[in-house]
């Protein structure tokens, strides 16, 4: 099971493992995955396990899963080996490795810079790289025009026919901050848009501007250049965030978070404008 679980997701970051560079054409890539309802893996579905002297718990249910980070991809290294869940790893094929996600799980994948969209099956664990989470094939990461910086900036959001799972302990379930479409039909992605989004790393939110002009303070004293105080007026009363950037590129924003958790600052995100 541990050879299994470290199988996928293993190429290291700003390393090419695809076929000869080159314009990709988009006639030669496979359609997005399809979600529909499957049983869960009989591999790569362990209550927990471990990979590098880390930890990981992996997710009963994939409802309402939503996050923000960095994207990998991994390519021909691992072409035809077993997957975690004991499929062949097929690099042309829109799969990607997942660290906690349940086996198979469909998510969408957004590119945050371009805002292309592309839905995948979740079928392998990893990347066990800081920062990155989630992994995807050639296909997929050809199709997010992320091939030649190797990493990108997405948003990942479950696509899944997963009920919410039970409160544990009779602790309340949080609502989802995103509810995921209840058939394939709503799956579909629309057509990419290409205009450039700008994206920033929120560093806090505050409904007190005091409070807000603190942190914006602990982040200058601390050589934080980029950072602002957006008065965000759709709210009533207004909230007060505070965001780094623009960020541009990948290795920028593992600095800024690497950054924030030496300043004890947990709980940041990517936003775009």
């Amino acid at each position: 099971m541990a050879a299994a679980l470290t199988a996928g997701g293993c190429a290291m970051p700003g390393t090419y493992d695809g076929p000869p560079r080159g314009a990709v054409h988009s006639r030669d890539l496979p359609a997005d995955a399809v979600p529909r309802k499957e049983p869960k893996s009989r591999y790569g579905n362990p209550p927990f396990y471990e990979v590098y002297g880390k930890r990981y718990r992996v997710m009963e249910s994939s409802y309402g899963y939503q996050e923000r980070g960095v994207a990998s991809w991994y390519g021909k290294k691992f072409h035809g080996r077993k997957t975690s869940s004991q499929e062949p790893y097929n690099m042309y094929a829109m799969t990607a490795a997942h660290k906690t996600l349940p086996l198979p799980t469909y998510v969408r994948v957004r590119n945050l810079r371009n805002n292309r969209s592309i839905v995948v099956r979740v079928n392998d664990r990893g990347p066990f790289v800081a920062n990155r989470i989630i992994d995807l094939s050639y296909s997929a990461a050809a199709k997010l025009d992320m091939l030649r910086d190797g990493t990108s900036l997405v948003e990942v959001t479950a696509l899944s026919y997963d009920e919410a799972p039970p409160p544990a302990n009779d602790v309340p379930v949080r609502a989802p901050s995103a509810k995921p479409p209840a058939d394939a039909v709503a799956a579909t992605p629309q057509p990419p848009e290409e205009e450039e989004h700008q994206v920033y790393v929120q560093a806090g939110a505050f409904g007190d501007a005091t409070n807000a002009e603190r942190r914006y303070a602990l982040l200058r004293s601390n050589g934080v250049s980029t950072a602002f105080v957006f008065e965000d007026d759709s709210r009533s009363p207004p909230l007060y965030r505070v965001r780094i950037g623009p960020i541009r590129e990948v290795e920028q924003y593992d600095a800024v978070v690497s950054l924030l958790g030496d300043l004890g600052i947990s709980d940041s995100h990517l936003v775009t404008d």
